[in-house]
């Protein structure tokens, strides 16, 4: 069911959100089209078009923190940052703590000792306490983060028809829920953790090399007679030691960003089919086709695991070196002292604060060595959800341009219900679906849209609802009309069935005796006893039973307009008849537009419209009275190019015979 997103009045009740203010969270407009440089080979074009996914992603990302964010971003954002400072004066005062030890330690001293020993206790519980509260508000920052970027991404993704319109068009947007709850996931956790290690990485080095070059001095060392004085060696040797392990790791792991990304889209593509399966097991099963879904999710699994091979021999990989460097950088600092102890010029407490400086700042310096990996899967994460976002950058900028052509909505004159006026529903591309057309409805008209298949009767539909926005001309509602679609396959939601029978309404909005009575009417009373259980009604109901299910939904929102698309298709005859008759008799001032191939639904209708598939587009061909109506109209104005208005309502003017039926 489909509200209309242009109509004062919803079925709802309550009002919709005009298309301009569908999405109020992400407040930046979507950026220009970035198209790449003509003279890139393809492989720099498919780099730059990466980077820029990187480039859209914080477009979007970065509002948190704008005028339009969560007011607590910066609050909590200063207040880690607090945190990470504090608890770095809290580790310079253990690590000025170990001197001071060892030294009492070397001289036997046991009341330094005894006294250093209850000191230790509240810096080890300061400690605890900061990393505890700089855990919490690390994860505050990324729920609300993600939260608020989320609730963005779906406002958009919502907002006008865009996820059905997505399934329309071309471009890198498969699996949007996947994108939207695991990617997203992902794409807000990770770059938290990075600023906040980076900004810890980078006052760590900045506090403990100055403590290194303090304690460390210089060195001296004698070659060929000659005395060399390597001033700070200690520092040096840091930083030359993060220099080799950062570089090997960037060397070894250069393919892990890629690995990463094809991993991630293996994985969405293996939800999806399981998802697929899940969603038509009822027909699955009916064709006896489980042999064939298991060998397409053999084939889809087989997939992710040969992508997880791959990312298990980068994980090797790097593990290589960051195990290897976490080895040798304890032993390393402690060799470097060792002759300076052992001449005496150096405390074992001097050593030992100089050994966990050391390891203090290669762990600073290393801090892409252990978080590589990670950064590659964010890598491949922003990208994604990035590429869901320019997919909505394109709609937004269609919506707001004309140079593809866009269906206008506006309102009719006088008491007509529906007109559409010059409408020509195109493609994406520009291929037109159905070609010039101009129809006006009347209230309480029963309109029956015929023709082949193929003929553009569906797309038609789609564009009434506003779900194909693309084409020319408008489509046009009275200002107070409430419209209702049912379409072939009715949605039933998750919950009770009494949930199920008021959607798109909330439950709670009609009492038990009214859904009962909605339900009677439709033949459905057998369900009645079970209509607060919580089931899966989707896969529980029948197609038929599904229908009928609607029709419910419909007497009991009572629109002013229905669009009927081969709602009833899957009923047979006599029980079509019923739900037809039980509408007209329940609803007689309600307009009616069906889309059907049965022909004994003339006699339910009082007129019919005609598309047939020509080159160049779908025409409306015919415009035909099914009853005899007293009131001259003029309905069908424009088939062409040159206006020519068809004969009216005799029923043989085109070649058809009035139907045997009578309302």
């Amino acid at each position: 069911m489909i509200d209309a997103k242009f109509n004062p009045k919803s079925i709802g009740g309550a009002k919709p959100d005009p298309p301009e203010k569908a999405s109020t969270v992400e407040v930046t407009p979507p950026p220009d089209v970035v198209e790449p440089d003509a003279e890139l080979t393809a492989e720099e074009a498919e780099q730059a078009r990466k980077r820029y996914l990187l480039t859209r992603f914080w477009i979007g990302a970065r509002g948190y923190w704008g005028r339009g964010g969560d007011s607590f971003a910066w609050p909590c954002s200063l207040g880690l940052l607090t945190l990470i400072v504090v608890n770095i004066g809290f580790q310079y005062g253990i690590n000025l703590w170990n001197r001071a030890i060892f030294d009492a330690l070397e001289q036997h001293n046991g009341r330094t000792v005894y006294l250093l020993s209850v000191v230790f206790l509240p810096l080890v519980l300061g400690t605890i306490i900061l990393v505890t509260a700089q855990v919490a508000l690390r994860m505050m920052i990324q729920r609300r983060w993600r939260s608020w970027l989320t609730t963005a991404v779906i406002a958009r993704w919502l907002a006008n028809g865009r996820y059905y319109q997505l399934n329309l068009i071309g471009g890198d947007h498969k699996n949007p829920e996947a994108r939207i709850s695991e990617d997203l996931r992902i794409a807000t956790e990770a770059p938290v953790d990075f600023i906040a290690g980076v900004i810890s990485a980078f006052l760590s080095a900045s506090t403990f090399i100055v403590v290194l070059w303090t304690i460390g001095g210089a060195m001296h060392l004698t070659i060929a007679g000659s005395t060399v004085t390597i001033p700070g060696f200690l520092v040096i040797t840091a930083v030359l030691y993060a220099a080799i392990t950062s570089s090997s790791m960037a060397v070894i792991g250069r393919n892990f960003v890629h690995v990463s990304e094809v991993k991630n889209q293996a994985e969405a593509e293996f939800r999806y089919t399981l998802t697929h399966v899940r969603e038509n097991g009822e027909s699955i099963a009916l064709l006896g086709g489980e042999e064939e879904e298991r060998s397409d999710l053999d084939k889809t699994f087989t997939n992710v695991l040969r992508q997880w091979a791959l990312l298990a021999r980068q994980h090797m990989r790097t593990t290589l070196v960051s195990q290897g460097s976490s080895l040798f950088a304890p032993v390393v600092p402690v060799l470097l002292c060792a002759p300076k102890f052992l001449e005496g010029s150096m405390t074992l407490g001097q050593v030992m604060q100089a050994a966990s400086a050391f390891a203090i700042v290669q762990s600073a310096f290393g801090w892409l060595v252990d978080n590589y990996p990670r950064l590659a899967d964010w890598n491949a994460c922003a990208r994604r959800i990035a590429s869901l976002m320019m997919s909505l950058d394109g709609l937004e900028r269609a919506e707001q341009s004309n140079d593809l052509g866009r269906i206008k909505r506006g309102e009719t004159e006088g008491d007509v219900m529906l007109s559409l006026s010059d409408l020509s529903v195109s493609l994406d591309d520009g291929t037109a679906v159905v070609k010039e057309t101009q129809v006006e409805i009347e209230p309480s008209e029963r309109v029956l849209v015929a023709g082949e298949s193929g003929s553009g009767k569906s797309t038609l539909v789609r564009a009434i609802a506003g779900l194909w926005p693309w084409g020319d001309g408008s489509v046009n509602f009275h200002a107070d009309m409430r419209l209702f679609m049912l379409p072939q396959r009715p949605y039933i939601p998750a919950g009770t069935l009494r949930r199920a029978v008021a959607y798109p309404g909330a439950a709670d909005s009609w009492t038990l005796d009214k859904i009962k009575a909605a339900l009677d009417k439709v033949g459905l009373d057998y369900l009645t006893d079970k209509i607060e259980e919580d089931a899966p009604w989707d896969q529980t109901l029948s197609g038929g039973e599904k229908q009928r299910l609607a029709f419910a939904r419909l007497l009991l929102h009572n629109p002013d307009i229905i669009v009927l698309d081969e709602a009833t298709s899957a009923l047979d005859e006599k029980s079509q008849d019923k739900m037809m008759e039980m509408v007209i008799h329940e609803l007689p001032k309600v307009t009616i537009i069906s889309v059907a191939h049965r022909a004994e639904l003339e006699a339910f209708h009082s007129r019919k419209i005609t598309l047939e598939r020509r080159e160049g587009g779908a025409k409306l061909v015919s415009d035909v009275d099914l009853v005899q109506r007293n009131k001259k109209r003029n309905l069908l104005l424009r088939l062409v190019k040159n206006p020519r208005v068809l004969p009216k309502a005799s029923t043989t003017s085109i070649g058809m015979r009035p139907s045997k039926r009578k309302n």
